[in-house]
Order: C-alpha cells, then structure tokens, then sequence
C-alpha cells in the first residue's frame, strides 16, 4: 500500500515533535554553573554571561534570549518559564551574573 500524503505528514510530524518539545523545554543545570563570556546587548553593554542563569542553557539556543529587569539589573534567560524560578531565588541567580 502506498503512503498517502497526509500519512507521511503525519509520520513527520511525530518524528520531529519530540525533538521539538525537549528542545523547548528549560531545566535546571546539574552542576548550578553558567558560562562566563562576555555577550554584547543591544544598547551595546556587555552582558557577562553566554548561558542562561537558571538552566545553564546557551543564550539564543532556543531564540532569542529573554531580557529581565530585576531591580534595574538585566538579566538573559533562556526561555520564559525561567523567569519564575528567578523570581523564587533572584539572590542565587545574582550571585552567578555578578560572578568575577
């Protein structure tokens, strides 16, 4: 029987959905670190982190970074559903932006 082609839409999509959805999703990191090279911000300061402070994600991996005004410092996430688990510990995560 030949595949139609709604069938092998189908089968593509469910190849690619799983993909899609772990690479949408934001954890936390094993080890707490995030990475510690300078990134350029559009105004032109410089962000001191290329990974997420929550996840330990690469910045842009997943689009665009999301930018945070904490109490006027800017803060790069990941995704959005970092933002939240910011909020419940933004002195932990300060502490890994304000790292030396």
């Amino acid at each position: 029987m030949k595949p139609t082609p709604i069938t092998i839409v189908h089968m593509a999509l469910s190849l690619v959905t799983p993909f899609a959805l772990v690479l949408a999703s934001c954890s936390d990191s094993p080890d707490g670190k995030a990475g510690t090279s300078a990134a350029e911000t559009a105004d032109g300061d410089v962000y001191p982190l290329t990974t997420c402070v929550v996840s330990g994600e690469e910045l842009g991996g997943m689009g665009a970074p999301v930018v945070y005004d904490h109490n006027g410092t800017t803060v790069k996430f990941c995704c959005k559903s970092c933002i939240p688990k910011f909020e419940k510990e933004p002195e932990k995560y300060l502490a890994i932006l304000n790292q030396p």
